[in-house]
């Protein structure tokens, strides 16, 4: 029986990549922006032939703020919003209208694209990942490391982490990793880590004067978030000084901070979604469009050639 390999794509991660990191090659203002249409699927392509995947879902942003986590933290991604209007305000101009042509692609292509009304795609990962928990192996594709919370050896699930290497070199993230590199033994202490250290990319404050290393210490040294918060409420004589008073001080931003930086399990994705990756193109002619208006012909054909070849 053939192992299935799941590959859950943080798209708007790869996008943005794509469009920072690809050259804008057009020689007329009048021509339409390509370069993140052209990334992206160079990107997936690449990602298919490298990891060979059996199944793939390009997770997609239906709410970049949703209403929840703004509503436990005013403040979460609170400075990237257009003023009178929720917007992401580091959207570049010509991003935008290349986002809608990667949608295409990717129907025409029949590769499998989900979000979800009211979540974050980082919220359709977990829930991808936490249902295939015994069912599949799991790559996570991202530049964000909130999503290191899902790395679990023990269900197969790991994170391919493109902020310095790209698609092509990126971070194998793994519980080991983690250890490596923070110091915590799982995925799960690395999202309680992450809610004492805040991130201030989000509009998160964490605990002020907690960062990486004093976060993963009191982690480790107490086991979860639950049981620090006790030893504070307990008088843990460990735990005194300028550190007691800061993390006392964080006491209401802790009560909420779960909400925000835990990735939900349970968004409502449907149950019977096919996520296998196509051998025959349900589309092509509509490709070939796209091909020709958006200059992309090269990176379709290698996808295009690249599914195919799966037969």
């Amino acid at each position: 029986m053939t192992t299935r390999r799941l590959m859950l794509l943080d798209s708007a991660s790869l996008y943005f990549r794509a469009f920072y990191g690809v050259p804008d090659r057009r020689t007329s203002a009048s021509e339409p922006p390509n370069n993140a249409l052209r990334g992206f699927i160079d990107m997936v392509a690449t990602l298919i032939t490298t990891y060979q995947p059996t199944n793939m879902v390009a997770c997609w942003d239906n709410d970049w703020r949703p209403a929840f986590r703004v509503e436990a933290i005013p403040s979460y991604k609170a400075h990237r919003v257009v003023e009178g209007a929720d917007v992401e305000e580091d959207s570049p101009e010509e991003l935008t209208p290349q986002v809608p042509v990667i949608v295409a692609v990717l129907e025409a292509a029949g590769i499998t694209r989900v979000g979800a009304d009211g979540y974050e795609a980082d919220d359709v990962i977990g829930t991808l990942a936490h249902r295939a928990h015994g069912d599949a192996i799991v790559d996570i594709v991202t530049g964000d490391r909130d999503l290191f919370q899902l790395a679990d050896d023990e269900q197969s699930v790991r994170v391919l982490y493109t902020a310095r290497g790209g698609v092509r070199d990126p971070d194998i993230v793994d519980q080991s990793w983690l250890a490596a590199k923070y110091g915590i033994p799982t995925g799960r202490a690395y999202a309680e880590m992450a809610m004492l250290r805040g991130d201030t990319s989000d509009g998160l404050p964490g605990v002020s004067g907690v960062g990486d290393k004093t976060a993963a210490k009191l982690i480790t040294t107490y086991g979860d978030l639950a049981s620090l918060r006790a030893a504070i409420d307990g008088g843990d004589p460990r735990i005194k000084g300028a550190q007691r008073t800061r993390l006392e001080a964080a006491s209401d931003y802790l009560d909420v901070a779960p909400k925000v930086v835990n990735v939900a399990l349970d968004v409502p994705v449907p149950a019977d979604l096919n996520t296998a990756l196509p051998t025959t193109i349900p589309d092509r002619g509509r490709l070939e469009q796209i091909a020709r208006t958006y200059d992309a012909a090269n990176p379709i054909e290698r996808l295009v050639g690249i599914l195919e070849s799966a037969r």
